[in-house]
């Protein structure tokens, strides 16, 4: 079936200046912050060097118990995760919390014991976790990224850059529960039967940054200070990491409010703005009331909003019978020659076939 292309709009395309951010003074060794729609680099830093990258580790260990775990089992604790080093929640052996229980503990307290008791849950050793680990890190393309354990403290072997931490943030950010999580400032959970324990989120972002939604501190002696952050202006959506950075709480509002400062989040279409009728062959209409069922926005650099073209690409006829709700083609949206988003179109009205009698050749000549 051949293609038709209908131009629905188009605003001549200035020439796409490359982007080059300016220089922001932060105290990071190692930085980057990135557009979450698009992965786009917007600043970085050393942003390849490996580093240690302590408890925001954690990050990657929330998202391996989220995709292979049921988060309302109850687990009992292993006397293994009991008297872990560093940040805690004091777990007993024997204790049960739910799965979902561990992860808060884990995420806003930053709790060790409850991100070991989570490794031999979901792995049923450390050493297998961290397997889990590195088979989901290397999925979302974080090559240069190796895990040893599931909390982050010192290990030669256990490592990341500021960019592949930037990757996995952004994933683990499109899970909404994870999402819940990160961005919940206090939570309690049960303690024993008769009490229960408040967790408070350690990222003081939370509370100091308009718009910010997660996600992850931490720190050892030989990893410095490490954040990771994520907020959403206005529809615009940044990730930000810095690791080894003694001034981090500032570095993030820094370079936040210069991403923020390079883009908006443009709306393409609200549900219903499009209307096309298409030709439909042997059909009891002669065309098909086509339209949108979804809205759609993007987020761009700003200044490229009148830039973009709308491109709609349809078969040249539809064929009766029509279906309404069928999918029947996709407006397109390019910024020059690049895709850049699609929005899916639908009949929005049944059209029937016509049943002919007679043969064609009957009639033509009968």
């Amino acid at each position: 079936m051949k293609k038709i292309t209908f131009i629905l709009f188009s605003i001549s395309l200035l020439s796409l200046l490359s982007f080059s951010s300016l220089a922001i003074d932060i105290s990071a060794k190692y930085a980057i912050l990135i557009e979450s729609q698009s992965g786009d680099i917007v600043y970085a830093k050393n942003s390849t060097s490996k580093a240690p990258m302590a408890s925001t580790t954690k990050i990657m260990t929330a998202i391996v118990a989220l995709e292979n775990g049921d988060l309302e089992k109850t687990v009992t604790i292993d006397e293994r995760s009991v008297g872990v080093e560093g940040s805690s929640i004091y777990l007993k052996a024997g204790e049960k919390l739910t799965l979902k229980e561990l992860i808060y503990a884990l995420m806003l307290e930053s709790a060790n014991d409850a991100a070991t008791a989570i490794a031999y849950e979901i792995g049923g050793s450390v050493e297998n976790f961290a397997s889990m680990m590195n088979e989901t890190s290397k999925k979302i393309g974080a090559f240069d990224t190796n895990f040893t354990n599931p909390h982050g403290l010192d290990d030669d072997e256990h490592y990341t850059t500021a960019y592949d931490l930037a990757k996995i943030a952004r994933y683990a950010m499109q899970n909404p529960v994870f999402r819940e999580i990160v961005s919940t400032k206090t939570k309690n959970i049960p303690l024993d039967d008769s009490s229960t324990r408040l967790l408070v989120n350690h990222n003081k972002l939370l509370r100091s940054y308009d718009g910010a939604i997660g996600i992850k501190t931490g720190f050892t002696k030989k990893s410095g200070r490490c954040l990771v952050s994520c907020a959403n202006v206005d529809g615009v959506e940044l990730v930000c990491v810095t690791l080894n950075a003694p001034n981090d709480w500032n570095d993030h509002k820094k370079m936040l409010n210069y991403g923020f400062e390079q883009y908006e989040s443009i709306n393409l279409a609200s549900k219903g703005d499009y209307s096309i009728s298409l030709s439909c062959v042997n059909g009891s209409k002669a065309s098909v009331l086509c339209t949108n069922r979804d809205d759609l926005s993007v987020t761009l650099k700003k200044g490229l909003k009148n830039d973009i073209r709308a491109v709609l690409e349809a078969d040249q006829f539809l064929f009766a019978p029509v279906k309404k709700n069928d999918h029947v083609g996709r407006i397109v949206y390019y910024l020059g020659n690049e895709e850049i988003a699609s929005l899916p179109i639908y009949a929005s009205e049944n059209v029937s076939g016509i049943k002919y009698k007679k043969s064609i050749f009957e009639r033509i000549f009968g």
